[in-house]
């Protein structure tokens, strides 16, 4: 007896003693609970404060079945609720598994009965989950999230941690019998909600962006189409797609491939697009001028042994002519006249070959081979879009630097960030990379890429009234090693008004029915198509009614103006949108002229032609210098 006497003091020696800070804190845990608050998940606005994302509450119910006693009733319940078979849920009731879900994402309003779930020992948890109130429209760029609210793609995963929040927490008493209740003197810690992100789209934009690319997908048994919508002077993406798209609400519904940015992942080579690059370092290294004339070889002509055609038997062709029109062969003489590393330089100028820095998950920066690894016939072949790589969004830069006036911007599509109480966080300004080329250069090329649009290979993009520049290009796609003869890239660059561009879109049809697959046909009315429901639908895109005007020469009479305004350098820099019959024109003088010169110059006064035999304008009717309707025909003789 006194041994064991011994031994209990001993023991209580070493529970209140020894030990006290152990037992204490053990006890303290035991009569309280920790509670996780959790943060709500930042909000997705389009630059309009249009709402692309919403949190959306919901019940989880989950717990352990050995301490759930009533499975049938529970199960009977959760029947109800969810019209799925009682027998679906006792089965979960009755797993071995420790902890179960019953089920997740049940709104409030799907079931009555939620809160006496408690009663029986299930665990009822209050969430939220992500829900996207446009679908589909913008789902590749805005992403989606995962049941516990992590962002897995696009804008929701670029910016997870931004949206995220950090959660907070309280501590509870808890009873004998394992209820908890909240004390005011235990602490706790406010959860701080994530972060709104306000992007740069403009989801009206990108309605009739994704509409015109289904459809023109659908018209043309094309396997896919990518589109982007970008404002030139800042980089501010206004839209970017690619059909065929997913439903962020449902993503597990579609293939995976879907789910990607293609205009920034998918890479392919830009054919006649990508003639601005070398045109433009001609130009602006000043070997060329725009009224040079190359001989284009009657449409076909080798090139370090390899046969180089073009679409159309030209023969000669000014400078300008040749990217109105597109010339291989033309391309390809003025690129061998650049000097040593010129075209690679240009290149690397432009952006190609070199991510855009977007920040967006899985950019890729395309495919530029450096100049000691390419053949004899590279250069060619790369000034006409092969042997290189780009992506949409390089595109869309590389033009929006030719539009506004030489400067390669940073792409942005974050206009800023937002806490959850409105203050301003983060404003991302417009970056500039580089200077591309000087302003003279790049209203040089702008001209021109307005004369394609009006009478060159672009004319499908035209819109009556607006001065639209864009290219066309066609490209066959390389299969195996070597170049489809069936298999085609369609796609068109522009932007508008050129004057002052505020729109720059990319238009892509990925191996459109043959036919179709000529840039001029597949991708440039794409573009006409958006521009015009964009402009009949936002007032910022304003139209200038234009005086009735007599051109001639050097001097333009403003008939309704009653002025007479003299010394005018170059009347082509005027803004007269084509064929205008409210007009008078003086007839051009284009005798001793070549045919495409000639046919160049009664375009741009404002004629119809009509041509007999071949060689030099040998003689014209009307006569030079008479004043008739515009839209009228000026027929010539060549000799």
């Amino acid at each position: 007896m006194v041994l064991g006497w011994c031994i209990l003091i001993s023991r209580l020696f070493q529970i209140q003693v020894l030990e006290n800070e152990f037992y204490v804190g053990n006890g303290f845990l035991q009569g309280q609970h920790k509670e996780v608050l959790q943060a709500s998940r930042g909000n997705i606005y389009d630059r309009s404060n249009v709402l692309l994302t919403r949190n959306i509450s919901h019940i989880t119910l989950c717990g352990k079945p050995s301490d759930i006693i009533d499975k049938i009733s529970v199960a009977h319940i959760l029947s109800q609720c969810t019209e799925k078979p009682t027998a679906y849920y006792l089965e979960k009731l009755n797993s071995q598994e420790p902890f179960v879900f019953l089920e997740r994402n049940i709104l409030d309003s799907q079931c009555d009965y939620i809160s006496n779930l408690k009663n029986y020992g299930v665990i009822v948890k209050k969430d939220y989950f992500r829900h996207y109130p446009f679908g589909s429209t913008g789902s590749q760029l805005i992403g989606f999230t995962d049941p516990d609210s992590r962002g897995l793609s696009g804008i929701e995963k670029q910016y997870d941690s931004v949206l995220t929040g950090t959660s907070g927490w309280i501590m509870k008493k808890r009873s004998g019998t394992g209820k908890s209740k909240r004390d005011n003197s235990y602490p706790y810690v406010n959860p701080s909600n994530g972060s709104n992100i306000q992007v740069t789209l403009n989801i009206e934009y990108q309605c009739i962006l994704e509409d015109e690319l289904k459809k023109q997908m659908n018209a043309t048994d094309a396997k896919g189409a990518t589109g982007v919508l970008m404002n030139p002077e800042t980089g501010e993406i206004l839209a970017m797609a690619s059909i065929p798209s997913f439903d962020p609400n449902h993503p597990s519904s579609y293939p995976l491939e879907y789910q990607k940015i293609k205009a920034i992942t998918d890479q392919f080579e830009p054919g006649s697009t990508f003639k601005i690059v070398s045109a433009t370092a001609a130009i602006d290294k000043k070997i060329v001028g725009v009224d040079d004339e190359f001989f284009c070889e009657n449409g076909s002509f080798f090139y370090n042994g390899v046969r180089i055609r073009d679409h159309e038997e030209y023969g000669l062709l000014t400078f300008s002519q040749v990217l109105e029109q597109s010339s291989n062969v033309g391309i390809i003489k003025i690129t061998e006249l650049l000097q040593g590393q010129s075209l690679y330089q240009y290149i690397k100028k432009f952006g190609f070959g070199i991510e855009t820095d977007i920040n967006l998950p899985g950019e890729s920066k395309g495919f530029v081979r450096e100049p000691h690894n390419w053949s004899k016939i590279s250069p060619g072949v790369i000034s006409m879009g092969q042997e290189i790589s780009v992506t949409a969004l390089q595109l869309a830069s590389a033009y929006s630097a030719i539009a506004n006036g030489g400067y390669l911007l940073r792409p942005k599509i974050v206009k800023q960030i937002m806490s959850h109480n409105s203050k301003i966080m983060k404003n991302n300004n417009s970056k500039v990379h580089r200077r591309v080329a000087s302003l003279e250069t790049t209203e040089t090329i702008k001209n021109i890429l307005v004369k394609t649009v009006k009478m060159g290979t672009g004319s499908s993009a035209a819109i009556p009234g607006w001065d639209i520049a864009g290219k066309t290009g066609t490209a066959e796609k390389f299969i195996n090693g070597s170049y489809s003869e069936t298999k085609f890239i369609s796609n068109f660059v522009g932007f508008f008004p050129a004057e002052k561009p505020l729109l720059l879109g990319v238009i892509i049809i990925d191996e459109p029915k043959f036919g179709s697959h000529w840039g001029s046909i597949g991708a440039a009315p794409v573009f006409r198509n958006v521009a015009q429901r964009i402009i009949n639908m936002d007032d910022s895109f304003q139209h200038k009614m234009q005086p009735k005007e007599i051109l001639n020469g050097n001097n333009v009479w403003a008939s309704n103006k009653n002025v007479f305004t003299k010394n005018i350098q170059d009347p082509t820099l005027l803004n007269h949108p084509g064929i205008d019959e409210n007009k008078d024109c003086i007839v051009p003088d284009v005798r001793q002229m070549s045919l495409l010169k000639a046919v160049r110059k009664i375009k741009e006064s404002g004629f119809d032609y009509s041509v007999h035999g071949s060689g030099i304008v040998h003689w014209q009717s009307p006569k030079p210098n008479l004043i008739k309707t515009c839209g009228s025909t000026c027929v010539i003789g060549l000799n």
